[in-house]
């Protein structure tokens, strides 16, 4: 795999040659001419990730529990849209700049060796999500196959059947075979899966729409609402949306300079995160909120509760033919982006553990392994906790590693850093910090961390949960430029307590 990656280039005139154990070519900085994503590549990464069955289960999902008019759940999502667009916008600026992924430039605030552990969370939440998603995508595998088989009654194990096992086992070993292929072929997968995707899906729609007719547009208000929630109660639920949205997107907030780094330049990929995010994600919004409730009032007959995941939607239509077509198209987009942005991440960030014995295609490995696990055990214990407490758990774990790196970046470093010293384990360098290890913000990250997570778990705090990723990352960000308003590196300020007149802190 690493052959296949663009191969990175390290700018040894600007000092000394990097250390073995913080670099291999695929974390080093990438050259101006191998970066050649526009704004189509950003575009679609997006748009996949939206697409993806979680996306739209989580979505589906925020318009039955939010308890609000499914209009305004519809503004919160699209509005999240827009915030994180900002957001994923300040964090690739940087690797558009210096051509770094995430994992290195965490060690600007973290220090060389530091570093290391915010990666390493990183990837353990990035590989919580990959096997989340691989376990979404062969439900439309098993769904497609229970058509075929007319739904056979198999023994069970840790909630799932026989054909529910075989789609799982099958959609992840189709996932590492595209990772074997590499990115180059992963982008030309993605750039057919989004597409697909939205034929479907608008297919599926005009199919419900047929049939609802003048009795779709009122279900789409009435049918979420819950008349208990109003005034107060109704604005928090409406941020609170915000908040679960803002947190789905957060694994991929964090590293997006894993992607950014491809960019052809800053334009580039400020247009394609404005038209993959707030513009494709109301549009796939806005069929999410009409498919659900057309289902509900179409092939439900209104009774129970409305469906959340598409695949099912599809397969009470009664067609085997459009639930195998459906099935397939559901796999394609939920694989594309769980590779892109569930799998490449960890695999560099494993790698940034030991660059020397760790390479891409290693780390690869084992996020496959490891999220075979989670996502084997999704139905029976992850998926309890239910999907939204899911979701704002992951994100405020990750947050306040956002809040840091933004800080960091933006404020303390000056938007200026030195990219020789990224790679260097000398003691002079500017972020070699005690011995490595930048303390301060290890401490400002895990203070941030205890009220994000809080705010998810804590009863009383239950009504903070959709904010624990906002909470997390201002808290982070913030202690994090009060425990470093005068940043300076170990070496630094030892040789200003040695020789302070020298070091230009004297009088």
């Amino acid at each position: 795999m690493t052959a296949t990656l663009p191969a990175g280039d390290f700018d040894t005139h600007a000092g000394a040659a990097p250390h073995p154990s913080l670099y291999n070519e695929d974390l080093a900085p990438l050259a101006e001419e191998k970066r050649r994503w526009g704004a189509f590549e950003f575009f679609n990464v997006w748009t996949n990730d939206i697409q993806s069955l979680a996306g739209y289960t989580l979505a589906a999902s925020l318009f039955i529990t939010a308890g609000i008019n499914g209009w305004w759940v519809f503004a919160a999502i699209v509005l999240a849209g827009v915030f994180v667009n900002f957001l994923v916008n300040l964090t690739g600026k940087p690797s558009v700049k210096y051509g770094i992924p995430y994992a290195v430039m965490a060690r600007s605030s973290m220090g060389v060796r530091g570093a290391q552990f915010p990666a390493l969370i990183r990837g353990i939440v990035a590989i919580f999500w990959y096997g989340a998603q691989t376990y979404f995508a062969s439900t439309a595998v098993a769904l497609a196959l229970d058509a075929i088989f007319l739904d056979p009654d198999l023994p069970s194990f840790l909630g799932m059947d026989v054909i529910d096992w075989v789609s799982y086992v099958f959609v992840a070993a189709l996932q590492v075979v595209l990772f074997l292929k590499g990115i180059a072929w992963i982008e030309k997968f993605l750039n057919f899966a989004g597409p697909a995707v939205y034929v479907v899906m608008v297919g599926l729609l005009v199919a419900i729409w047929v049939q609802a007719g003048d009795r779709l547009l009122p279900a789409v208000g009435s049918i979420f609402n819950n008349g208990s929630v109003e005034g107060w109660a109704a604005v928090g639920a409406f941020f609170g949306v915000i908040g679960t949205m803002i947190a789905y997107f957060s694994a991929v907030i964090i590293n997006f300079g894993d992607f950014a780094r491809f960019s052809r330049s800053e334009k580039a990929m400020r247009r394609g995160n404005f038209l993959g995010l707030p513009v494709s994600l109301a549009f796939f919004t806005f069929l999410s909120l009409f498919t659900t409730a057309g289902a509900y009032i179409v092939l439900q007959g209104g009774a129970g509760d409305p469906l959340t995941n598409p695949a099912e939607i599809v397969g009470l239509v009664g067609n085997v033919f459009l639930t195998i077509i459906a099935a397939i198209t559901f796999v394609i987009a939920t694989i594309g982006i769980n590779l892109v942005a569930n799998f490449i991440p960890p695999a560099y960030d494993l790698s940034n553990l030991a660059p020397q014995r760790i390479s891409f295609q290693t780390g690869g490995y084992l996020t496959a392994a490891l999220g075979f696990i989670v996502g084997g055990l999704w139905v029976a214990t992850i998926s309890q906790i239910g999907l939204p407490m899911f979701v704002d758990t992951l994100g405020a774990i990750l947050a306040p590693l956002y809040g840091v790196l933004v800080a960091d970046y933006y404020i303390v470093q000056r938007r200026s850093i030195k990219v020789a010293d990224l790679f260097t384990m000398e003691e002079s360098g500017r972020y070699f910090y005690q011995k490595g290890w930048n303390v301060r913000a290890l401490l400002a990250i895990g203070i941030a961390a205890v009220f994000s997570i809080a705010a998810v778990w804590v009863p009383m705090l239950s009504g903070l949960s959709g904010f624990a990723w906002v909470i997390g990352a201002l808290i982070g960000a913030v202690l994090y430029v009060a425990v470093m308003w005068n940043p300076r590196p170990a070496a630094a300020a030892a040789a200003a307590e040695a020789d302070p007149v020298a070091a230009g802190t004297g009088a």
